[in-house]
């Protein structure tokens, strides 16, 4: 029976292998002159409901031919975000150049968020045949196979991910998306907190952590981590929506109000926001809810997040001691 996944149980590693590891990775050509990692591609960020997906039309009769499409091109391309037009122009690149990684990452890429999940499923897939420590390729698998409600074959893709590199956030968080979706909510918890304890501005986490005690009823303390990701990003509508759901499952309905009406400032179209400003515009708190300090509410949360670190490293001490330098080695 496979565990849960909990941060305290990752020993420490000599991180060396891993870094040079990295750096072949960004550095690697493939024998048909293949290039190097993207320089332009945009980091993708990893909210619970992935809502910028767009889907283009099918490209008609009389489309210039991409045959010979350089990978400069097809990366300006989907840069510039003409997702249907990037997915056709690296199709026509991996096939001239079958054997770089790079090509089928960013095939898939452009797929995934083409809407195309099945093509884009392929496509990570071969790149991680082509190179099995495309982490890359492992991590946004992961991601289109959590679209496809497919959370197991999801966690094996994350878990391969983690052995490569356990001192990335993004993979401690994303490992904390599977468990939530497999129904491991304490394990899920641990892995947010493991990503913040590696990184403690990691505002994805703290909005993924907060959106799930939200669902699993715990309002109160999902107030701590949502409050601290719109102090560090208050542009994000998601973020603004969720600290907007926790105030008001705990009676601060003048707040709540205040944080629904910001994120629909921000995305106009933010239906489920909109509608929850609806609800309570204009009721009064609760008269048994505490008052309430927002800034407070954040600053606690960073105490938190240097806990978990401080106890991160210090289980990490306890599961590989330092040697004795003194003490000469055992046959």
């Amino acid at each position: 029976m496979r565990r849960p996944i909990h941060f305290a149980e990752q020993p420490r590693r000599n991180y060396l292998p891993l870094a040079l590891t990295a750096l072949a990775v960004l550095t690697i050509f493939a024998c048909d002159g293949s290039e190097p990692e993207p320089r332009t591609t945009p980091s993708i960020d990893d909210p619970v409901v992935v809502n910028d997906s767009v889907v283009e039309s099918p490209v008609q009769s009389g489309t210039p031919s991409y045959e010979n499409v350089t990978y400069e091109e097809a990366e300006s391309t989907f840069t510039a975000r003409r997702y249907g037009e990037a997915t056709e122009m690296f199709a026509a690149y991996v096939t001239r150049r079958p054997a770089n990684p790079w090509g089928h990452y960013m095939l898939g890429l452009s797929a995934w968020k083409g809407g195309q999940l099945s093509l884009a499923r392929e496509s990570f897939e071969r790149a991680i045949e082509l190179d099995p420590s495309h982490v890359k390729s492992l991590l946004n698998l992961t991601r289109v196979l959590l679209e496809l409600k497919e959370p197991r074959e999801a966690s094996a893709r994350v878990l391969a991910a983690l052995e490569l590199d356990s001192t990335s956030a993004e993979i401690h968080r994303l490992v904390g998306r599977v468990q939530t979706a497999l129904g491991e909510t304490d394990a899920a918890i641990e892995s947010y907190r493991a990503a913040l304890a590696l990184d403690g501005r990691d505002v994805w986490a703290m909005n993924n952590m907060g959106l799930l005690l939200i669902e699993r009823g715990r309002f109160e303390e999902a107030l701590r981590p949502l409050a601290r990701a719109v102090q560090l990003d208050s542009t994000v509508a998601v973020f603004r929506n969720n600290f907007g759901m926790a105030l008001e499952r705990t009676g601060h309905f003048v707040a709540a109000a205040e944080s629904y009406r910001a994120a629909v400032s921000i995305e106009p179209g933010y239906a489920k926001a909109s509608a929850s400003l609806t609800r309570i515009d204009g009721r009064g708190d609760d008269p048994n809810a505490a008052p309430i300090d927002v800034a407070l509410l954040a600053d606690d949360f960073v105490r938190d997040v240097e806990t978990w670190r401080t106890e991160r490293v210090a289980i990490t001490e306890v599961v590989t001691p330092v040697p004795d330098v003194e003490t000469p080695p055992q046959p």
